[in-house]
């Protein structure tokens, strides 16, 4: 396995349980919900294998969904978020062979195509969760509310993890 890879396993290995115990807890009027740990999906580079990408996406799903007590929810969304990543970064970027190994970011992907990219995966994702959990109770405005609000949510701390990671990556080459 690549460093990047490694490098991934070891943020979901601190996002999953933070998911759990802290960002389940930042509902904002039981409507939006902060979804982070998507956010090592989304940044996987796009050379990594789609069986590995597929593994680490049901995996970190199925470890929120023990964690969170939701049964298979976000592993079945994460899976789905996993297998849609080369489609929807095609919407955005032609050709993924200028990509290389690097992981998908602000500085590889240009921040317009990223902030696309990532926006329609957030939005995917979101869709997908609340979806699935709404077929118990459905009712149409809560549940347009709640994809629209925890995916703008959702975006600002993904968005925010992103600027992060980009000024540590510019940081160490300086």
């Amino acid at each position: 396995m690549s460093k990047t890879i490694v490098n991934a396993l070891l943020l979901l290995l601190v996002l999953v349980p933070a998911q759990a115990v802290i960002f389940n807890n930042l509902a904002v009027f039981g409507v939006a919900l902060p979804l982070v740990f998507i956010y090592v999906l989304i940044t996987l580079p796009v050379t990594t294998g789609a069986n590995l990408v597929l593994t680490i996406g049901f995996l970190s799903g199925l470890a929120v969904d023990v964690f969170s007590d939701t049964p298979g929810l976000n592993a079945l969304a994460c899976t789905v978020l996993a297998f849609m990543r080369r489609p929807v970064l095609h919407l955005y970027l032609p050709l993924d062979d200028e990509l290389g190994p690097a992981p998908l970011g602000l500085r590889s992907l240009g921040p317009e195509n990223y902030l696309k990219y990532m926006l329609t995966m957030v939005l995917l994702y979101c869709f997908l969760v609340f979806t699935v959990e709404a077929f118990e109770l459905f009712n149409l405005r809560l549940w347009i509310l709640r994809i629209v609000c925890s995916t703008i949510y959702t975006f600002i701390f993904i968005y925010a993890f992103a600027s992060l990671a980009s000024r540590t990556r510019r940081e160490k080459k300086l």
